[in-house]
């Protein structure tokens, strides 16, 4: 699953565009590394994505292309 619909579904980022957005700007970094939005994500890659004035970084736990919205975090864990 490309890395910016995974921002999507899991609801780190509330819409798609806007998590492309983030991808392009460098504000979504993949293992270290910035990703681009069409980075294909897997179980266990390390996220960080920077809101504002904080940073959230999380490990992929699951990929699914669509999940319940009570059922989102289960995608991920927070480091």
């Amino acid at each position: 699953m490309r890395l910016d619909k995974y921002l999507k579904v899991s609801r780190l980022i509330k819409r798609r565009t806007v998590a492309n957005e983030a991808c392009d700007a460098g504000r979504v970094i993949v293992n270290g590394k910035p990703a681009r939005a069409s980075y294909e994500v897997k179980v266990g890659d390390e996220v960080t994505v920077q809101l504002g004035n904080r940073d959230i970084t999380v490990e992929i736990v699951s990929v699914q292309e669509t999940v319940a919205k009570a059922d989102a975090t289960n995608l991920y864990r927070i480091k």
